[in-house]
This record gives C-alpha cells, structure tokens and sequence, in this order.
C-alpha cells in the first residue's frame, strides 16, 4: 500500500475532520468550531486554513493489470487553523472573510472528487503503477494548490467582492462538474 500525504496551509485553518466518503458537500465553516489555533501575528492576514489532503491504496496485479482500492480524504486542522477576529470589525467583514474561507474548503472539496474520479479511473503499467500513481497525485496536488494561490491573489484574500464573486461561480461550476463526472460512473 503506498501513502503519499500532501500537506498545504491556506489562509485560514480548520480541525481535522475528514470529508465523507461519499463526498456528499464540503465542510461548512464556523469560526468557533474550526479556527482554535493561536493566530500569526506577523502575518498581514486575518485568517488561516490549514488542509490535508491523504490517499493511499491497495493495489492487486491481475493477468499483466493493475486494480487499485482507494482511500481518498481530506482533513481540516482546527488546531493550527487562527482567526483574528478582533481585526475585523463589522459583522459583514467576518461574514465576508468567512465566505472567502469557505471557498479555500470547496476548491479542496474539487481536489478530493477528482483525485478519486482521475485516480480510480485510470490504466496504469504493471511495472511502474506506484510511479505512475504518485506522479499523477502530485500533478493533481500542484493543480489545485495552483487555484489556490490564484483565488488568494485574485479576490485580493476575499477583499474584491467583485472577483470574489466571480470565484464563487468557478468554484460552485467546478464542483457541480465533479460532481456530475463522480454520478456518472
């Protein structure tokens, strides 16, 4: 069985709670269940998030093919995720920042159905399937840390409301595209 654990911190962090299976919806964040963790105050930003995302598998060799079982989960770290709530001072702001958070969530949510629907739905070389399968779950990886940065630096950290909504529309289309691709299986 081999593990590959990736690990990114995002700018906001939540407890380690790993998604459903099923992958039904993502988590949905609340300052007072995910953000225990003591908060940077050498950084410029109000919030951080901090998620993991873990495969491993099983594989069987079966006549010159490779099947592999896969676990495939993500987890959010409240201990080292922090809120500087006392920066923010209207109730709109921390709803504002808290909605942009929540989006960190839901690319990772995007991440987990398309490791699992890419991961699973591929033919791999009897002779190289580990490499074969880490490679492709580090390409995956750097796509979606990729989006990641690209959201922080486009919405300005949720502070553009006006590309914050654009986002908001990529993210919701690209998780109704995983999910629609996961349902058709």
């Amino acid at each position: 069985m081999k593990n590959l654990l990736i690990t990114f911190s995002l700018l906001v962090l939540l407890p380690l709670m790993p998604f459903r299976q099923d992958y039904g919806e993502p988590e949905q964040l609340d300052w007072n269940i995910h953000f225990k963790g003591k908060p940077d105050n050498n950084s410029p930003f109000y919030a951080l998030t901090a998620m993991t995302w873990k495969y491993s598998y099983g594989s069987t060799v079966y006549r010159n093919r490779v099947e592999i079982k896969l676990k495939n989960e993500i987890t959010i770290d409240k201990n080292r995720s922090w809120v500087k709530l006392d920066k923010v001072k209207s109730e709109e702001g921390r709803e504002n920042l808290l909605h942009h958070e929540q989006g960190h969530v839901n690319i990772q949510y995007v991440l987990l159905m398309e490791a699992d629907r890419v991961l699973k739905n591929r033919s791999y070389s009897v002779k190289n399937y580990k490499i074969q399968i880490a490679d492709l779950a580090n390409e995956i990886s750097d796509y979606f840390d990729t989006m990641q940065k690209n959201y922080d630096e486009e919405t300005e950290h949720g502070s553009n409301h006006k590309i914050q909504a654009r986002w908001d529309k990529i993210i919701y289309d690209k998780m109704e595209e995983s999910k629609a691709a996961s349902n058709s299986k």
